[in-house]
């Protein structure tokens, strides 16, 4: 089995699929003249613009949705294996595709925005929409859809259980399958909530845990702040290939930093997009921006914690591509959580290890929430079409038992076929919005332009020359409507008023 996914990884992250990631993002920030500086501190405004409704939630919720999938064990045991397998060179790497791929993540969740639909009183879209609606290609849409709900129902969810059970397992010696039956049981109850729940989950947990762990990692590094400018010219070394213990690896640093940005930021991967849809907002760019802040938030952020700290301890191990150890500081230990908890509780004894392991297990139980919700997203798109209800609990099903046999499994495995899922998604969502990118950066201007004119953008898709954007053609058509209808009834008072005198 391991075998034939290792084999299946080859193939979906070859070079291309690397340079797709990296060049893709690139583009797009030339495109935006680098949206992501340029508009951090409406960024950081709009996070908190808006409010829920009965059918969306705020930004804000939606923001904490995106991070619940973004912030997860990618950000602690995929720093680790990057590391391991890429060299200190690869978190380079992984914040280059966090800063390029948060243009990718603008144009996705904001493509997500234009095409949603409201789907039994709640706000859908994501990829599968987009590509059906902007496209016109249902069969590539459907595609979209059904790899997305094997990869976040079936393939995704293991990675971050194995990473729960192993890190239970270092810190409090609780056996992997008492870990698996209560997550199961706390998803369960989470899942059959309903999105209103799934966000309120979100909005709670994520900002405390994020900070949390930001928090601790800052403390650390503080103590050992001489040795910060060292540790910044060992990455910068590693990344070009200039150090000499680990030049000989400078491919693999820059396939696995893009590989495990990708995973951990999902920027450009399609998942954003489901969760950035949910949000009731008065134009699409607002929910983009949004979106392009939650990827500094979970690699210049979170992942660059992880990578300080591992790397001013010493408690990592670097391999060549031959198995050869480049470097051993921790002998003994997997790549993985392990290399995070051995490093905190050198510089926090009876502290560290016990705290990676709570901070791991939210941050990994809210990613698989937030899988469910886009798998359970793209069930409701094919449900438009064949109405076939039972595939919810289905997926219900499928996602709990995926956890319980992720926690118990080999975490080579379950790293191997995330990876499988992460790269399909990948390969099916930046073809979609390279082709639809026109629509994203028309949204963007037209957003710029109303807020030069000192108003709050609101979206008219007719007036952009945007095709079935339905939702939005709709909400203008209903107000105009409104005033017509006030009109009417005004002049018939004035009528009634004139006959009876």
């Amino acid at each position: 089995m391991t075998e034939l996914v290792n084999t299946l990884n080859s193939i979906i992250w070859s070079p291309a699929l690397i340079y797709l990631c990296l060049g893709v993002g690139l583009y797009f920030s030339l495109r935006t003249r680098f949206l992501q500086l340029r508009h951090l501190a409406e960024m950081v405004r709009l996070m908190f613009d808006g409010k829920s409704t009965d059918a969306g939630v705020s930004s804000f919720q939606a923001l904490a949705m995106t991070l619940a999938g973004r912030v997860g064990t990618g950000n602690i045991a995929g720093v680790a294996t990057a590391i391991t397998f890429g060299g200190p060179g690869a978190l380079f790497w992984m914040w280059m595709v966090a800063f390029l791929g948060a243009s990718s993540a603008f144009v996705e969740s904001t493509l997500g925005q234009v095409y949603k639909e409201k789907i039994n009183g709640e706000y859908r879209g994501g990829p599968a929409f987009y590509i059906e609606k902007g496209l016109g290609m249902k069969w590539y849409a459907w595609t979209f859809a059904i790899a997305t709900i094997f990869a976040c129902g079936v393939l995704l969810p293991g990675v971050q259980a194995n990473s729960i059970g192993s890190s239970l397992k270092t810190a409090f010696n609780i056996d992997p399958n008492v870990t698996a039956a209560v997550l199961a049981v706390l998803l369960g109850f989470i899942i059959f909530g309903g999105v209103k729940r799934i966000a309120q989950f979100a909005s709670m947990v994520v900002p405390f845990m994020a900070l949390g762990y930001i928090i601790v990692a800052c403390v650390i590094i503080a103590l050992n702040i001489g040795q910060l400018p060292a540790i910044l010219w060992l990455i910068i070394k590693s990344a070009f290939g200039l150090d000499a213990g680990f030049g000989a690896i400078l491919g693999l640093a820059i396939m696995w930093g893009v590989k495990r940005g990708v995973y951990s930021n999902e920027a450009g991967q399609g998942t954003g997009p489901h969760a950035s849809s949910a949000a009731a907002v008065s134009h699409p760019a607002k929910q983009g921006l949004v979106q392009a802040f939650s990827v500094y938030v979970d690699t210049l952020f979170v992942c660059s914690a992880t990578g300080f700290m591992l790397l001013i301890t010493g408690l990592y191990n670097v391999q060549g591509p031959d198995g050869a150890a480049l470097y051993t500081g921790i002998a003994g230990v997997a790549a993985g959580p392990g290399y995070v908890q051995t490093a905190m509780e050198s510089m926090m004894p009876g502290f560290g290890n016990m705290f990676v392991a709570i901070a791991l297990f939210f941050f990994a139980f809210t990613t698989i929430v937030a899988y469910y919700y886009i798998a359970e997203t793209n069930i409701a798109y094919i449900n438009r079409k064949v109405n076939r209800p039972w595939l919810t609990v289905v997926l219900k099903i499928t996602l709990m038992a995926s956890t319980v046999y992720g926690t118990v499994k080999t975490a080579e495995l379950a790293w191997g076929m995330g990876d499988i899922g992460v790269g399909l998604m990948a390969w099916l969502n930046i073809i979609a919005i390279l082709l639809l990118q026109k629509t994203a950066f028309t949204c963007l201007k037209d957003y710029e332009q109303q807020q030069a004119q000192g108003l709050d953008p609101t979206f008219d898709p007719k007036k952009l020359g945007i095709k079935h954007a339905d939702y939005w053609e709709k909400i203008h058509q209903d107000q105009a409507i409104a005033p017509v209808a006030l009109s009417k009834d005004a002049a018939t008072i004035e009528a009634d008023k004139s006959s009876s005198c």
